[in-house]
């Protein structure tokens, strides 16, 4: 049964906010800029589907080739049509979202994107569901190599059901790449219950602290913090409604990869990235604190390698040592968003 806040935010984004226009600040925009061939791919998108997008990130990690992948949140369609491009004929892209006039937009425009792709079939589909209850939607166990979410899980009530459910649905080794906001403290139920400041993403933000926690319970690897921004709040009322908590909108990347240690652990493992993903010829980021130039060796902790190892972009690195010996503690640390006032960094 839907709940009194799911109806809000149905209504606030098949209603209310009629393009990103209406939006009063900045939590649901996303301001890191695309790579240029992402960039090409959206100027080519349907203009409806572009009108109505409400993301804060960019979810758009490498090597997507013939993947199968699963949009939380989908909305009127932007970001699965545009890795519905990447992932090329052979792969396929769900839409999932549980608002009827988002999902119009989407599915109206479902043969114009499979003409603009020269495909002979689309490779996207569209459900209606609750991100939250997934399992009433008959999707498989561990059917998925990639989940994505933009701006999305804020808006869910019940956020570890549905990383739950996330980490099941994917396949071993897979991944969930996805941006949301967060705040730097929980948010006070006054303001939880706020219709305008929980669909402007800002009252139903999660503490990220209680983030790593649900995610851990969830099975999940370590969060891999790709990027973050502070994000403002523009409009003078809310502003004073949300006082001095800091909201910051970040990206995070998740592996669904058994054999994780508790901490960072130091067997003098090291890796060498070929090169050879097409985007990143010179380096690769899992994220901003692990970069990885071609050729080089770099040396990373247990958990690490095993996320290399275990996930999709294990052939394009070279495995160096093993975990026979155990040297300590591997120097890292757990980095927070960037939010107002504050430092941010690295991840993992």
């Amino acid at each position: 049964m839907e709940s009194q806040t799911h109806q809000e935010v149905q209504r606030y984004y098949g209603e209310t906010l009629e393009s990103s226009e209406d939006l009063k600040t900045t939590a649901c925009c996303t301001a890191v800029a695309p790579p240029a061939y992402a960039k090409k791919i959206l100027g080519q998108l349907h203009p409806e589907v572009l009108a109505r997008y409400y993301g804060c990130g960019l979810v758009l990690p490498d090597v997507l080739e013939g993947l199968r992948i699963l949009d939380l949140g989908c909305g009127a369609g932007r970001d699965v049509y545009l890795l519905a491009r990447l992932v090329g004929s052979e792969g396929s892209v769900l839409g999932v979202d549980m608002t009827p006039e988002q999902l119009a937009v989407a599915r109206a425009h479902s043969d114009f994107h499979r003409d603009l792709f020269g495909y002979k079939h689309s490779n996207v589909e569209f459900m209606q569901g609750n991100i939250e209850a997934l399992d009433a939607l008959g999707l498989e166990e561990s059917s998925f190599d990639l989940i994505v979410s933009n701006c999305v899980i804020n808006l869910a009530v019940d956020k570890a059901a549905v990383l739950n459910s996330a980490r099941r649905l994917l396949k071993p080794g897979g991944e969930m790449y996805f941006s949301d906001i967060y705040a730097d403290r929980r948010i006070p139920s006054v303001l939880v219950s706020d219709p305008i400041l929980y669909g402007e993403c800002l009252a139903g933000a999660m503490y990220w602290q209680d983030f790593m926690r649900l995610s851990s319970a969830a099975g999940f690897a370590e969060p891999c913090l790709v990027e973050s921004e502070p994000v403002n709040v523009t409009d003078p009322e809310l502003s004073a409604r949300v006082g001095e908590i800091g909201f910051a909108s970040a990206t995070y990347r998740l592996f669904n990869v058994a054999g994780q240690e508790a901490a960072h652990e130091d067997y003098g493992q090291e890796v060498r990235y070929k090169g050879s993903i097409e985007e990143a010829p010179e380096f690769w980021s899992l994220d901003a604190a692990h970069i990885f130039p071609t050729g080089a060796p770099v040396a990373v902790s247990s958990n690490i390698w095993n996320i290399l190892a275990k996930s999709r972009f294990s052939e394009h690195f070279q495995f160096i040592g093993d975990n026979s010996v155990h040297f300590g503690a591997f120097s890292s640390k757990i980095a927070a968003p960037s939010f107002v006032g504050s430092a941010g960094g690295g991840c993992c």
